[in-house]
């Protein structure tokens, strides 16, 4: 048995919104809705977690009515990795992987989840590429360096936390992962916010992981479908995205 955790707590801020983040419709439909779309044809876990705040939770709930999903409240907004842990209290019989993605993005294809759920890592993220963070592209400079030393993945820097070197990486992190269970369960409490954020950092994991010698492994994702929204920017990106294909 696989479990499905989707991170969904953010507020819509910053694109001048009054709804939840997740709920800011992309393309008639509020982007969560995408994401949870194609986790239901991919048929991994039948009532996925969603991660939520007080103060959205109500109103995620109302949207969400009619998927079957479960949610675990963040009280506090305290980064990724707090997020990850509040989910894993939820899960209360065993079960083989935890898939973790980030409901603000919509265009993740099932055929993708499948991939992460049938990888043999003991921990499998995706990543994506953007030569040189030009035209639309130039969204994803914000995002996380994947940081390899030869084929296998060493960390994930996270942008704020870069060097100038780092930063001319062009493999970055969309934030989706499939961690074995027990490792993560094992491992979650082991984080903190030693960072430019001072937040509890899902990424953190995995250096942590190359330091027990596990087996990191990558599924690559063209940059359509890794996109994120985080700002009016990204959504239009992400409608003019849509509409082409």
């Amino acid at each position: 048995m696989n479990k499905i955790v989707i991170l969904a707590a953010g507020k819509g801020t910053r694109m001048n919104s009054d709804l939840p983040k997740v709920l800011v419709p992309v393309c008639g439909k509020p982007i969560i809705k995408h994401l949870l779309n194609s986790v239901v044809e991919a048929r991994i876990d039948a009532k996925p977690i969603i991660i939520v705040s007080p103060e959205n939770i109500e109103q995620i709930k109302l949207s969400l009515e009619n998927y079957n999903v479960e949610y675990a409240i963040q009280e506090q907004q305290l980064g990724t990795g707090h997020a990850a842990a509040c989910a894993i209290k939820n899960i209360t019989s065993e079960c083989d992987k935890v898939l973790i993605f980030n409901g603000d993005h919509p265009f993740i294809k099932a055929e993708t989840i499948k991939k992460l759920a049938a990888s043999n890592g003991d921990i499998t993220m995706l990543t994506a590429k953007s030569d040189n963070f030009t035209d639309w592209e130039k969204i994803f400079y914000h995002w996380g360096r994947i940081v390899r030393q030869g084929d296998q993945i060493k960390e994930i820097k996270e942008f704020k936390d870069s060097d100038e070197e780092t930063k001319k990486i062009n493999e970055v992190n969309p934030a989706m992962y499939a961690f074995g269970y027990v490792w993560l369960k094992e491992n979650i409490d082991k984080i903190n916010t030693d960072n430019a954020q001072k937040e509890f950092y899902l990424t953190d994991l995995i250096g942590l992981a190359f330091e027990q010698d596990k087996k990191i492994d990558s599924i690559y994702v063209q940059p359509e479908e890794a996109i994120g929204i985080n700002s009016l920017e990204e959504l239009a990106i992400a409608e003019n995205i849509f509409n082409i294909q």
